[in-house]
């Protein structure tokens, strides 16, 4: 009897991993693209994830459906980037009945003051306030996203805790030699020729890590107004500075952009991706490939003919 006992229980012992492997995917709800692009190079097949401001989406005018609030109602952790960028989240939150575990990404950065723009001025608004929320724009930021979000991870699925240590600490790897990556393609570029103009200003923290200065007619978001006078204001620098990176983005309307196109004779020089991932078949799918796209296409700019 207790010989059939103890190889009951070496059976089930052994059978553990193989019913641990077998257990359903932790739930995660990520605010939007890039967020779930980071959930899943930290949590791989331990989790699946779903964003709700998809791809191409711009998360600063979402209005979030009662599907999205059922979707996060069922949710076993939240991942949000915090620093005002998600305004319609506690409605959301409350809305789903959802009072599980959330992981503020962004959680430990110092976050820079919203910058309003030239073309910000006093007729227009600034939906996040005085701080600005695009703190993934650094990658030195973003590795603090990874922690934070193996945290939770860990905290909401303690039993997977060593896989995502371990994921989190590959995909630190890949993101610091992205950032060295970055700082040696603007490393022959002088300081001076480093002007670029965006749609709105998305690119402080970029700016801050790579030594780019960055302007922009609207301000940190794009439901922020762009002002006549800021506009020719910003029209006056780019002709008086012979500024020749003028870029529209994925998610911002292009038409501020093509205006000033126009009355500088400056050609824009092509699309950025602030807030958004592209689809799978796209120019940035993750958050690495972004980061690539945008330096390429900076550097180009400012460094062309």
């Amino acid at each position: 009897m207790r010989r059939h006992l103890v190889r009951a229980t070496l059976a089930l012992l052994t059978a553990l991993p193989a019913l641990a492997q077998g257990a359903a995917p932790l739930r995660v709800v990520a605010s939007f693209s890039l967020l779930a692009d980071m959930v899943r190079q930290v949590g791989g097949d331990r989790v699946t994830v779903s964003a709700l401001v998809g791809p191409g989406a711009d998360a600063h005018v979402f209005q979030p459906t009662p599907a999205q609030a059922s979707q996060v109602g069922q949710a076993q952790l939240v991942v949000t980037n915090g620093l005002g960028y998600e305004g319609w989240l506690p409605r959301l939150l409350r809305s789903a009945g959802y009072r599980g575990p959330q992981v503020v990404a962004a959680r430990g950065i110092e976050p820079l003051p919203a910058t309003p723009g030239h073309g910000h001025g006093g007729h227009g608004r600034d939906a996040h306030g005085h701080t600005d929320p695009h703190a993934w724009q650094s990658v030195p930021h973003a590795m603090v996203y990874v922690k934070n979000i193996a945290d939770g991870l860990c905290a909401a699925d303690p039993a997977g805790c060593a896989d995502y240590r371990a994921g989190a600490a590959r995909y630190s790897a890949e993101l610091k030699a992205l950032d060295a990556e970055i700082r040696a393609a603007w490393a022959p570029i002088p300081a001076p020729r480093r002007l670029v103009i965006t749609a709105h200003a998305a690119y402080a923290y970029y700016g801050a890590a790579y030594g780019v200065r960055f302007l922009a007619p609207q301000g940190v978001s794009t439901d922020s107004e762009a002002s006549a006078r800021g506009v020719a204001q910003l029209v006056r620098q780019i002709r008086q500075q012979g500024i020749r990176a003028l870029f529209i983005e994925n998610i911002a309307d292009p038409r501020l952009i093509e205006q000033i196109a126009r009355e500088t004779g400056v050609r824009p020089a092509g699309r950025l991706y602030a807030d958004a991932l592209t689809e799978a078949d796209g120019p940035a799918p993750s958050y690495v490939a972004l980061m690539r796209a945008n330096t390429r296409a900076l550097t180009q700019a400012v460094d062309g003919p």
